[in-house]
């Protein structure tokens, strides 16, 4: 499914660590981002929206707002936008009412990859914090949403828990928390189970390699669980993150496999950050967008819009400007192995395999030929 409108890539203005250095090595990025665009005036209207996540289905999404539109409102609620077909434009969003909205703040919303869980954070009463990590669920995508429930201490704690992630296998819980043993102000934590019919174990930080001495949010996966996307917390309060280009950025760590660490995180560069607050970044269920949160020029209003880049995988993986047989080669070689070159599929940002999925993302692109002059002629 494609759910971004318009040129799907008219200007490429960022690639990915094209080339960064790893352990001695090199790896090479196999996806770019386009040029960022402002979603539909449907979506952002209404003052400071933020994104939270799109249904698996492509047919509903979740966005929150402050109630009153200041910007660090400490009452904020649900909005949900439900269309009748993925071809179809986003009517304005409709705000969600009990039991997910109440009276006291609800933010930073993700969906199960069966659209059946929604996770979110809530200073709502019966938490065991300021902010806790809250589970509703429904029988069906056509039924209402159940009161949710509290995800336990194993959880939650006494400080703030929040911007929870489930992952695509639901085996693995990404969230941010400012409890003890951390890093900086808030840190990036994971919560694992065996399956998703058992509890969940106690949360590990991801380490002085992800986390920093700032406030460190967001977190977001891509569904092979291999790119990691998030931001510093967008209050001007926090201390930001060292090396960004503007108030608070977006930045991106990858692993190899889902058992290896991650690595340094990159920040995504002038093309995607600007000098103002750019944060919750957020994929599209297909891999092939990335929705954001800003307060960059260019949106309908003064504080926060949501903006979307495309997500296009590189398919020329010798560098000679065309799609062709010297490619699959490339790619044939290296079948059944974790190579990130040629791992395209089935989103861009792979699955830790090259294998059919791969295949078929390069055979959409076969004889392509790609803007200036070959590189290697």
């Amino acid at each position: 499914m494609k759910w971004l409108n318009g040129n799907r890539m008219s200007v490429v203005v960022v690639v990915i660590v094209a080339m960064m250095v790893v352990g001695g090595g090199i790896a090479n990025a196999d996806f770019t981002f386009g040029e960022p665009a402002v979603l539909e005036a449907t979506i952002n209207s209404g003052g400071n929206p933020w994104f939270d996540c799109i249904s698996n289905d492509g047919l509903e999404l979740y966005i929150e707002k402050p109630i009153g539109g200041g910007t660090m409102s400490m009452n904020w609620d649900f909005y949900v936008s439900t269309r009748a077909t993925t071809n179809d434009p986003w009517p304005a969003p409709v705000r969600m009412g009990s039991p997910i909205n109440t009276d006291d703040l609800e933010a930073f919303a993700c969906l199960s990859s069966d659209d059946l869980e929604l996770y979110f954070a809530s200073n709502r009463p019966g938490g065991f914090g300021r902010w806790d990590l809250w589970v509703a669920t429904r029988p069906t995508v056509f039924d209402p949403w159940k009161t949710p429930e509290n995800l336990s201490p194993t959880i939650n704690t006494s400080v703030g828990d929040l911007s929870p992630w489930i992952t695509a296998d639901g085996l693995e819980l990404y969230f941010s928390s400012s409890r003890p043993g951390g890093y900086g102000n808030a840190d990036i934590w994971v919560a694992r189970r065996p399956t998703i019919e058992d509890n969940w174990g106690a949360p590990v930080n991801l380490g002085p390699v992800v986390n920093s001495g700032a406030f460190d949010t967001f977190p977001c996966l891509s569904s092979g669980g291999l790119v990691l996307f998030f931001s510093d917390y967008p209050d001007p309060s926090l201390l930001v993150r060292p090396g960004g280009l503007g108030q608070t950025d977006i930045w991106m760590s990858r692993r190899q496999s889902i058992t290896d660490p991650w690595e340094p995180p990159v920040n995504l560069g002038p093309g995607l950050n600007s000098s103002r607050r750019d944060c919750q970044p957020r994929l599209s269920p297909d891999g092939d967008v990335l929705y954001f949160s800003s307060m960059r020029s260019g949106g309908p209003s003064g504080g926060f819009n949501i903006w979307q880049t495309p997500i296009t995988p590189i398919v020329d993986f010798n560098g000679d400007r065309i799609v062709n047989a010297d490619d699959m080669c490339i790619m044939v070689d290296h079948w059944g192995e974790n190579y990130p070159l040629c791992d395209i599929g089935p989103t861009p940002m792979g699955d830790g395999i090259v294998n059919v999925e791969d295949l078929k993302v390069l055979a959409e692109h076969l004889f392509e030929k790609l803007p200036g002059r070959p590189i290697n002629p």
